[in-house]
């Protein structure tokens, strides 16, 4: 059986195409393409009439590419941004009618749960860890092993809407970070209650930002794309701390010529930057991962099974 996944997420698009047979997997097609769903108005909980079009376009191309490959299945999920728009439905409406695509709007503790069975397919969770997926307009967070999910968490906390937010200066201020991380401090207290109740040494960080962080850790210090190959990667906290200080000091012209960091994650990276940080030291933890795999491959792995 062949089935195409689409991952609508506020940041990006995805397109995942596998032929799937006896509970096994063979890639056939891979895509991500940044939209920016949220660009605009995603304070206001609505998608502007330009991304909005955006949005319909990349799915319009992907329903090119679905054609042509012919899947026997297709699943389309959508996220933070268009579950929490006002026009979120006229959204999916217009995809229907536009595309023919079907899509299904999940919750937040879904999506954690996909995102953990996606991570548990590349990352082996032989002990309580944290999972974290900094997406556009949620982040989600999971504490986990192999066999179980102890507790998980969808919040508002997305880097494009703390961009909307608090529209940091260039470079940040640091009285600029002591706000953003008293507003950690406040909308986090459920993820710092449930570190009390399963204490964690491990941070894994799904796709995404994590992504970015290791590609600009390769760049930097080893002069090479250390990801390239490979669904998963151990951050050394040094060249992490190294790198996430030069971020966060950094000015946009200077992020714009940084190895490793792609367009779409210019403007927000900072901010991912001092999110993660945050989490590592509020939380004590002394180990960090990169899980290549998220959503999409969660959504494959619960077909398979």
């Amino acid at each position: 059986m062949r089935i195409a996944i689409l991952d609508l997420g506020t940041n990006t698009f995805h397109l995942l195409i596998a032929d799937v047979m006896e509970r096994k997997s063979k890639i056939i097609f891979r895509s991500k393409i940044a939209v920016k769903l949220g660009e605009g108005s995603i304070e206001n909980n609505w998608i502007a009439p330009r991304p909005f079009r955006r949005g319909i376009n990349t799915l319009l191309h992907y329903q090119e590419i679905i054609q042509k490959l012919k899947p026997d299945k297709v699943v389309a999920y959508a996220t933070s941004a268009i579950r929490s728009a006002e026009n979120g439905n006229n959204f999916v409406k217009a995809v229907k009618t536009e595309t023919g695509l079907k899509i299904k709007i999940i919750s937040g503790d879904e999506e954690a749960e996909l995102i953990y069975f996606g991570v548990r397919q590349c990352i082996r969770l032989d002990e309580p860890s944290l999972i974290m997926d900094i997406g556009g307009g949620s982040t989600e967070f999971i504490i986990a092993d192999d066999t179980n999910i102890f507790w998980k968490r969808s919040f508002n906390i997305g880097a494009a809407r703390l961009l909307a937010h608090f529209s940091p200066s260039d470079p940040i201020r640091k009285s600029e970070i002591k706000k953003i991380e008293h507003y950690f401090d406040e909308n986090l207290i459920l993820l710092k209650n449930a570190i009390k109740k399963y204490p964690v040494n491990k941070l894994i960080g799904s796709s995404g930002s994590f992504d970015t962080f290791a590609e600009m850790v390769g760049h930097r210090f080893h002069n090479r794309n250390i990801i390239k190959c490979v669904s998963s990667y151990e951050f050394s906290m040094m060249e992490f701390k190294k790198l996430s200080k030069i971020i966060i000091e950094s000015t946009l012209e200077e992020r714009m010529n940084m190895k490793g960091l792609i367009k779409m994650r210019i403007d927000m990276i900072v901010l991912a930057a001092l999110f993660t940080n945050y989490i590592l030291r509020s939380l004590s933890i002394r180990e960090m991962h990169l899980s290549k795999f998220a959503l999409k491959e969660g959504v494959l792995w619960k077909e398979l099974n």
